[in-house]
């Protein structure tokens, strides 16, 4: 079996970005970037069907800046046997580059089944998974909190989480494309061994400046939510939050 789970890097929101000037991107100076949580809960997914299906292959995938490609030595370090790095310097990249980047690389692989975050932290469009599956022209769940693989029969059984908590049992035929829910597992932290064998590993780089031309990033803007007035405003380090969080709570008679 060959599985491909597609992960991105994105900004640590503990490190209180701010918006560029022309409101296209954020600042990256002192920025701390990591790995997607939806996509780590993914990567964990396909981490444990390679554990119970023998001779099972498991690349990661990002698209972006050269930046982004830790993410996949994070990937390496958890188990993943191989990473895949599409160079994109001009970014944000939309739902449709990305997904098209990652399409065009998985569509000469053969791979039985893709993996993703059902959204990214950061943009929150949960679009690139369902477009990389309409590209390819293969089935896709979305928001999967439990799978089972019949590699024999290949079929996989996927429990998909509907609108107010409803599960609804979906069984696709591979290959296939599955977006993935926060709790379906517990995501592993890199071993010792795992961090000494992915030294010896180098991502494949793929030259993704091709989509430099032809889409227009004009259409939309950063921007920060509309000031409330009956808000307050914390600002800080997260400890100084904390303090001054607890400090208004109790002025204000709600903890004693």
């Amino acid at each position: 079996m060959k599985i491909l789970v597609c992960i991105k890097q994105v900004p640590d929101i503990e490190s209180n970005p701010e918006i560029r000037c022309d409101s296209l991107w954020i600042k990256e100076d002192n920025i701390a970037f990591r790995m997607n949580r939806y996509d780590e809960y993914a990567l964990e997914e396909a981490l444990l069907i390679k554990e119970t299906i023998p001779g099972t292959t498991l690349d990661v995938i990002t698209a972006g800046p050269e930046r982004a490609s830790s993410v996949l030595i994070k990937g390496l370090e958890k188990g993943a046997d191989n990473a895949v790095m599409i160079i994109c310097e001009r970014y944000p990249l939309s739902s449709y580059e990305t997904a098209l980047l990652i399409s065009n690389y998985a569509s000469d692989n053969n791979y039985d089944i893709i993996f993703a975050g059902v959204m990214s932290e950061d943009a929150m469009q949960c679009t690139t998974g369902p477009m990389i599956a309409s590209l390819l022209s293969i089935p896709c769940v979305v928001s999967s909190v439990k799978t089972s693989v019949d590699y024999e029969e290949k079929i996989i059984t996927v429990e998909s989480e509907l609108e107010g908590g409803i599960i609804e049992t979906v069984t696709l035929s591979i290959p296939c494309l599955i977006t993935v829910q926060t709790g379906i597992n517990q995501p592993r932290y890199p071993s010792l061994s795992g961090k000494m064998r992915a030294k010896g590993l180098k991502p494949s780089v793929i030259d993704g400046e091709y989509l430099k031309s032809g889409f227009n990033k004009s259409d939309y803007k950063l921007g920060y939510p509309d000031s409330n007035v009956n808000g307050v405003t914390i600002t800080g380090t997260s400890e100084e939050k904390a303090v001054k969080l607890l400090e208004i709570l109790h002025e204000r008679g709600l903890l004693l």
